[in-house]
């Protein structure tokens, strides 16, 4: 799995010009699986995002995790994050899960989080959606569950 999360002041998710979802401060996460992805890669993921400490503490260092400041959490589904662009410039997805586990996996991880008591939002799979950010810094990190970055 992988994930591009981005710290925020607020973050929404918008279909057909109705916002579905919305968080305050938190994290926004881009999240993509991978066809050979299953619940380990769920449970790494998981205490990796709720558990970054990138947010600034009193002394304005990144101290603190999203359970620290009891932030909110908005998952967006994004097979794209498996694009390869190797070779020419159309990207292949040949990597990405098919939407039946992909959608499977998601939901997990969003149940997940919920799980552990982070206030969750999330897109809808498959849907084309409009994502609104307040980006905070920017502050932007990769995770992905092989540890490739």
């Amino acid at each position: 799995m992988r994930a591009v999360i981005q710290r925020v002041k607020f973050a929404s998710v918008q279909i057909n010009n109705k916002v579905v979802s919305k968080i305050n401060k938190g994290l926004l996460v881009f999240l993509g699986v991978k066809e050979d992805d299953n619940e380990k890669d769920v449970s790494y993921l998981v205490d990796k995002v709720i558990n970054l400490r990138i947010f600034e503490d009193q002394e304005e260092k990144m101290n603190l995790s999203l359970k620290d400041i009891s932030g909110e959490l908005l998952v967006v589904s994004q097979f794209t994050l498996y694009g390869d662009c190797k070779k020419g410039r159309r990207p292949s997805f040949i990597k990405a899960a098919n939407p039946e586990r992909a959608k499977l996996l998601y939901e997990r991880f969003i149940n997940e989080t919920q799980k552990l008591g982070i206030i969750t939002q999330h897109g809808e799979f498959q849907a084309h959606m409009i994502v609104n950010i307040e980006n905070d810094g920017p502050v932007t990190i990769l995770l992905d569950s092989e540890k490739q970055f």
